[in-house]
């Protein structure tokens, strides 16, 4: 219970900042290093009004959520285990590998979150924390715990929220009436993600009058001076929709061609003898540091040197101009993929250096746009869309803010609800492990003593659990 003294008195004369300190106190707000925090009574008849009503089928939904909280505290530990195991492995690994990719990340503002999402980011988490304090403190009202007051707080840059309960009515209450309130939160917050996700997959269906899918990957973005950019590059409301061969349809076509273009050598191009003689330019052969071949000069920014098998079968190269030689020419692996072309024509591919790509792709403009680079650059170089609009004055922003918004809202809250539910010191899992001890142990542990030290040991072990990939995380992030 947090009382707060409506008036200072100091040994000094009035001064501005005793009115100011007056000012804060009265307004519930309190200021502190890295911290700062808002507390009303404002909602309490707003909560006291949802705690009393139905009082049948919150004890059903709450019971639900006090199973789900209980179980949650043992996933948790499972989540966070393999989580720690996914990190030493990626710390480790050369390169990473989508076997590594962790369940759960550290998310650091400007570091691994870009500068222009952080508005959907910190929307996101102040809005599953309000969902989350919503559940306790309804909770709390139905089982008859006095509600004193709803707040939110800044730490550091992150926001969230809290409700004041009394303590000693919630030391009255039993063990089971103490989990309904206190998973109440990691329930709220399951729920808030389940919606997000429903809301994710039928949202072609609530946009199908304004927007319609299923026809290409539309560019809603490209990275300014990033290779994809330019006159010949993708501009903002190109329809993407073929990635060399591989059709695109949607967002996550778009993703996965180029993941299987990044996994498998580099594709090649029929390319007709006559054309490689019209095209070709001499140049002297030499081997770079990594083993591959060039044969361009390094002043050229439209030539690539290419290689390919003739009659002799052995390896020769050529400078050739790339947008010429490759711009309608089909794709091949060997020599016999060419063999129905009309002229006899080669397999030739681009000799670029280890992981880069020479990729081609095509949109609605008659010009394709080719990429020289590292697949992984060209997905995070475009941003598109699976939405088209069937209107002109329709902004092709609105269903990314709302995907992207649902995707936050998703992932933040069911982050929320699985750290929450770890037993850890100073978060929800400290107290519904020890009401689940008290409600399962009482019978088989007589001494309270002992259940309160079998408590602290797991708190123990999922406090260091939890700081471990906290601490991890942050390296991992600002490290590597």
């Amino acid at each position: 219970m947090i009382s707060v003294s409506n008036h200072i008195t100091v040994a000094s004369s009035p001064s501005l900042k005793v009115r100011y300190e007056e000012w804060l106190a009265n307004h519930g707000i309190s200021i502190a290093p890295f911290h700062a925090r808002w507390q009303t009574t404002t909602f309490n008849r707003l909560f006291m009004k949802l705690g009393r009503w139905k009082p049948q089928l919150l004890y059903f939904w709450f019971s639900v959520g006090m199973v789900f909280g209980v179980i949650s505290m043992f996933i948790s530990i499972l989540l966070l285990a393999k989580t720690f195991s996914q990190t030493l492995a990626l710390m480790t690994a050369e390169s990473p590998t989508p076997e590594n990719e962790r369940i759960l990340q550290v998310v650091v503002p400007g570091v691994n979150l870009p500068i222009g999402q952080v508005v959907y980011f910190f929307a996101a988490i102040l809005i599953s924390g309000v969902i989350h304090e919503i559940g306790h403190g309804v909770a709390a009202v139905r089982e008859q715990v006095r509600f004193n007051g709803f707040g939110v707080f800044i730490f550091v840059v992150y926001p969230g929220a809290f409700v004041d309960l009394y303590t000693n009515h919630l030391q009255l209450i039993s063990p089971i009436q103490q989990l309904r309130v206190f998973c109440a939160g990691v329930w709220h917050n399951f729920i808030l993600a389940l919606m997000a996700l429903l809301i994710l997959y039928s949202l072609p269906i609530f946009l199908f009058p304004l927007y319609y899918t299923g026809v290409g990957a539309l560019v809603t973005n490209v990275a300014e001076n990033s290779p994809a950019s330019g006159p010949r590059g993708l501009s903002v409301g190109d329809l993407v929709k073929y990635v060399e061969n591989c059709s695109v349809s949607s967002v996550e076509d778009w993703h996965q061609c180029i993941e299987d273009i990044a996994a498998k050598p580099q594709t090649g191009y029929c390319i007709s003898e006559e054309t490689m003689q019209q095209l070709s330019s001499v140049g002297r052969a030499y081997r770079r540091l990594d083993g591959t071949t060039e044969c361009c000069s390094n002043n050229s920014l439209v030539d690539i040197c290419f290689s390919y098998r003739g009659n002799l079968q052995i390896p020769q190269y050529a400078c050739l101009s790339a947008r010429k030689a490759i711009e309608s020419s089909r794709v091949c692996q060997t020599n016999t993929d060419c063999l129905k072309e009309l002229a006899p024509s080669l397999c030739v591919k681009p000799s670029l250096e280890n992981q880069t790509r020479l990729i081609r792709v095509k949109h609605l403009s008659p010009m394709a746009m080719l990429f020289v680079g590292h697949p992984v650059h060209l997905q995070y170089a475009v941003s598109l869309t699976n939405y088209m609009p069937r209107f002109g004055f329709l902004h092709l922003d609105i269903p990314v803010v709302i995907e992207t918004f649902c995707k936050y809202l998703l992932s933040l809250s069911g982050a929320l609800a699985v750290i929450n539910a770890v037993p850890c010191f100073a978060l929800d899992g400290q107290w519904m492990l020890s009401s689940f001890l008290e409600a399962t142990l009482s019978s088989l542990v007589v001494e309270k003593q002992n259940r309160e030290l079998v408590a602290f040991f797991i708190l123990l072990f999922g406090s260091a659990l939890l700081a471990s990939n906290v601490v991890l995380g942050l390296w991992m992030v600002t490290t590597r």
